[in-house]
């Protein structure tokens, strides 16, 4: 781990081929391994001030991104992006897991990171779901972390968001019009039908409204109730038999549940949910339909 993160340190961004599967080793590392070794992975990598540099570097080519010539084709240089991404944000959960010393913070403008979400703009994927996970680490801490600081764009611009009510205060770095942006955006991009999306759209929408509920609770309430979120939930509904018991229909539900939106999801839904998880083979069920089936018959 030391000599490769060592190595990370010493490239430049445009190093895709050597960069790449180093930052993938490294975020594997993290991930691979007990808890005890972990921890001290994370101190070994929070202790390197180039390794941390290079992030930084990585971090704003996401900024100066194009779509690829191909677009269904992820080029290395969108998947050193991605490495990039998902490393900073498994740094960020466990830094904060750890109390682990810092030696050089990273700076994100959270203006860019809605922005990605937000206008999609043909992204890869991979890269949209590499963001939300940062999006869901940050969310989670609040916007506060020793080794992230999360702020909004400070050269001046029309679209810039000013704090015009005690709503977008209490949401603060958040404003109200770039939480309504963004819970567009991870609706549309529900609609797109791939697995590995969907579940980081849902995650995310749950990390938001969790967060929201914590700074303001009728905001929270407002945004989960949403009469879009009906009409997404049909939306889902109609990709098959037995589709009630998609993990991210199910996820959906359960989220819609815990905030009581009964506008969105009622009673004939959730009895119709029971009614097939009563006829499934539960045993059958893939892991991800049973955790999220769990979760939700414990929220009901």
């Amino acid at each position: 781990l030391f000599p490769v993160s060592n190595l990370c340190g010493k490239c430049r961004p445009s190093d895709t081929d050597l960069l790449q599967p180093s930052l993938n080793f490294l975020y594997w590392s993290l991930h691979q391994t007990t808890p005890c070794s972990q921890q001290r992975a994370v101190a070994v990598l929070l202790s390197n001030v180039s390794l941390l540099e290079l992030l930084q570097k990585v971090l704003e080519c996401t900024w100066h991104w194009s779509p690829p010539s191909r677009p269904a084709y992820l080029s290395s240089e969108d998947a050193l992006l991605c490495s990039g991404w998902l490393l900073v944000a498994s740094l960020l959960v466990y830094q904060h897991r750890y109390n682990t010393e810092v030696h050089q913070t990273l700076s994100v403008d959270l203006t860019e990171v809605l922005k990605a979400v937000t206008f999609r703009n043909k992204k890869p994927i991979l890269l949209l779901v590499s963001i939300m996970q940062f999006l869901r680490a940050v969310l989670r801490q609040n916007f506060s972390s020793l080794l992230v600081i999360v702020g909004q764009n400070t050269a001046p611009s029309a679209s810039q968001p000013q704090p015009s009510s005690l709503q977008d205060t209490a949401l603060h770095p958040l404003a109200m019009q770039q939480v309504f942006s963004l819970v567009v955006s991870l609706q549309n991009l529900l609609v797109h039908k791939d697995l590995l999306l969907s579940q980081a759209v849902v995650a995310c929408l749950e990390t938001l409204v969790e967060y929201l509920y914590v700074k303001n609770q009728d905001v929270a309430l407002h945004v989960a109730s949403q009469p879009w979120h009906r009409f997404l939930l049909f939306t889902l509904l109609s990709w098959g038999q037995k589709s009630f018991l998609q993990p991210e229909v199910l996820r959906l539900m359960t989220l819609f549940v815990r905030y009581q939106s009964s506008n969105i999801i009622s009673q004939k839904e959730i009895s119709q949910i029971i009614q097939e998880a009563a006829e499934a083979n539960i045993a059958e069920l893939p892991e991800a339909t049973s955790c999220a089936l769990h979760l939700f018959l414990s929220q009901v």
